[in-house]
């Protein structure tokens, strides 16, 4: 096949254009969206847009170089609130619909976020982090000189660490903030802070009569040890505090029924630890019962699928129908996601689903219609409306410039058959230019988590080594999500047997069965556990004539104890803790079989990667240079473990560039 476009470059990260979040005006004539672009300084920007439906162009609404996005319309659709960091901070603003300069609506010193309106239109809430003992009254932003001689302060100060959970991959080292909910009255301008305990809260929804809003928090005594949340009710006038719910488990994405008396949610009770399915619950708010609906389901809640173009979007939470008598979500299946419905006795049913991935949703009830954001694997995203007798109709033309002049591969899906009887599913992308009569080098990609899922999504780093002339492989081992709870579960207490020999069956079934692959010129990669799974597999064989491992596990009994999720997932995962059997974590930890590695090696690694720190990397370097192995360390400065799917952008292209450049050195 020759192509009259051009092979697709590590560089168009920077021409890709992402859209997220569509939200509908309550009239239902427009909705509203964020598109996210690198700008010319290298830098992400999101701007908000406006479009309705009977206009052909969408009206770009904010223009500054930041970030602007959580955009929510008052109830009667007059005005909308979002959050913009065009002042250095997140704060929150105010927007007219029929025009004009957005008003910044507040100057917290730590920043505002996460805005939502009251279902009566007359308040707003959001996200506050606060500092002990400090006073809403007294919030001033600071200026930008003000906060980075801040900064510079705290760099100067020993950090004092008296907790278990100190340091997070997203947030970095801890401090005394904690997270606290904020409620800002348009009547009289002034700001209320609902919640003070020493713990972090999450604003879930407000009621339909406008006098109690939903939180999730811990206030456990051994809070610090546990990962557990529970739900609670503030009654706004009263201030009472009511707590929902009681037990090991954990909830998130929760909402009111359209008539205020039942709340549905996501969550779990950690029957399976670290691999289990999440549900959907039904909590009584007067006699806080709580009913799982979702457990004859077997499917994954939310999007679990695994691209680099999402930019780590939320995904949608459980939407009520006007009704109340059905609720909408995004669910994982198969390779793919869909938008689904559920009834109050427990009955699902798919309402949109097609071999792509289903990224978010909005709905309108009087219309009784949906926006979807939906990503295929040939097209990064667009917004289409499924309307009330499910018929799909596209709303947008994101990237179309870009599609016109990039060649873009179409992967084959294939099903094989492990050797203990599982099914594998994954997919197939052939190079650029591809001629079947010619022998092509090959890559098996491998996904981290293990518990998430590839699958039918644009997917940039693909779409490059496709274009760089390898025949390109990426699956569902044991472990992935998608398949149900029994296959998300096989890999646990099981790292690098199972999913090992699936990987293996993997490259073994498209050797058999694609005779351009080239078996003397084969290459592996993978981040996170697929940098374990690459470590491990060239600690096991040397059918692999190059690897590039990345934000890697190689050392198990140090992970526990420098990961953010350390001491959590290596009990949930492996069912021990360091002091538990050090020599079995030993054994299952790439380290070991350093000796054995003969496929050249490259080590890729942030440098402020707290997920899967920056010293599992260097172990194994140090490791095998000082065995004199052909291995290359390149460390990223300031890049955490999201450096390949929302990193720095000239981070993430070198990344992608270092990748491309070992390949091309050894196959």
């Amino acid at each position: 096949m020759v192509h009259t476009k051009r092979s697709i470059k590590s560089e168009d990260l920077k021409k890709i254009e992402i859209y997220s979040d569509p939200q509908y005006t309550p009239d239902g004539k427009a909705f509203t969206y964020v598109s996210t672009t690198i700008n010319e300084e290298n830098k992400y920007q999101s701007q908000l847009y406006f479009q309705q439906f009977d206009e052909t162009e969408a009206k770009q609404w904010t223009f500054e170089n930041t970030k602007n996005d959580n955009l929510h319309f008052s109830p009667d659709g007059k005005i909308a609130v979002f959050q913009s960091t065009r002042s250095g901070i997140s704060q929150l603003y105010l927007i007219n619909k029929a025009g004009g300069e957005a008003k910044q609506l507040t100057a917290f010193k730590h920043g505002a976020y996460s805005p939502l309106w009251s279902k009566d239109g007359r308040s707003i809430f959001f996200h506050a982090s606060l500092d002990k003992g400090d006073h809403i009254e007294d919030q001033k932003e600071l200026t930008t000189e003000e906060r980075q001689k801040e900064k510079e302060h705290n760099t100067k100060q020993p950090l004092v660490v008296n907790r278990l959970k100190y340091k997070s991959d997203a947030n970095g080292f801890h401090d005394n903030k904690t997270t606290q909910i904020i409620q800002y009255s348009l009547e009289t301008r002034a700001f209320t802070q609902l919640t003070t305990k020493d713990a972090d809260h999450s604003f879930q929804d407000s009621s339909p009569d406008a006098s109690t809003i939903l939180f999730t928090a811990n206030f456990d005594a051994d809070a610090d040890y546990e990962r557990f949340s529970d739900l609670f009710t503030l009654h706004l006038e009263t201030k009472e505090v009511t707590k929902l719910t009681s037990g090991k488990s954990s909830y998130y994405n929760a909402k009111f029924s359209p008539h205020g008396n039942k709340i549905a949610c996501f969550g779990h009770d950690f029957e399976y630890s670290t691999a289990t399915l999440s549900k959907l619950f039904l909590i009584d708010v007067t006699t806080k019962s709580r009913t799982p609906l979702s457990n004859d389901w077997d499917i994954q809640l939310g999007d679990v699928m695994v691209g680099d173009t999402r930019l780590g979007a939320a995904t949608t939470g459980p939407i009520w129908s006007a009704d109340g008598n059905r609720i909408f979500f995004i669910a994982t299946d198969f390779g793919a996601t869909g938008l689904y419905q559920a009834t109050m006795d427990g009955n699902v049913n798919v309402l949109y689903k097609n071999n792509n991935h289903v990224f978010s949703f909005t709905y309108h009830p009087e219309a009784e219609s949906f926006i979807l954001g939906i990503s295929t694997p040939t097209n990064p995203c667009n917004f289409y409306q499924l309307n009330k007798d499910l018929q799909l109709e596209r709303l947008t033309n994101a990237n179309e410039k870009f599609l016109q002049e990039v060649a873009i591969s179409e992967p084959e899906a294939l099903t094989f058959t492990a050797q203990d009887g599982l099914e594998i599913q994954g997919w197939l992308l052939c190079p650029y230019d591809f001629d079947e009569t010619k022998k092509y080098p090959f890559i098996l990609e491998i996904h981290g988590g293990p518990h998430m899922m590839y699958g039918q999504t644009f997917f940039h780093e693909m779409q490059l080594l496709a274009a760089k002339g390898y025949v390109v492989l990426y699956t569902n081992p044991r472990g992935s999500h998608g398949y149900g709870q029994k296959f998300v579960d096989a890999v646990r207490f099981n790292y690098g047997k199972g999913d090992y020999s699936d990987l293996m069956d993997a490259v073994d079934y498209v050797l058999e069965n694609y005779s351009f692959i080239d078996e003397t010129r084969l290459g592996v990669t993978g981040g996170s556990y697929g940098g374990f799974m690459t470590n491990w597999i060239v600690g096991h064989t040397n059918r692999f004539k190059a690897a590039v491992t990345q934000r890697s596990i190689s050392n198990w009994l140090s992970f526990y104890g420098v990961s953010d999720i350390g001491y959590f997932f290596t009990k949930g995962e492996h069912d021990l803790n360091l002091l538990d059997d050090p020599t079995k974590l030993w054994d299952i930890s790439p380290l070991k079989y350093a000796n054995n590695i003969e496929t050249p090696l490259l080590i890729l690694h942030g440098e402020r990667d707290f997920r899967c720190p920056i010293e599992q990397g260097e172990q194994l370097f140090i490791t095998l240079k000082h065995l004199r192995k052909e291995v290359e360390f390149v460390r990223f400065p300031g890049a955490t473990h999201e450096l390949s799917r929302s990193g720095q952008p000239i981070m993430r292209i070198a990344r992608l560039d270092q990748i491309c450049h070992w390949f091309e050195k050894y196959l």
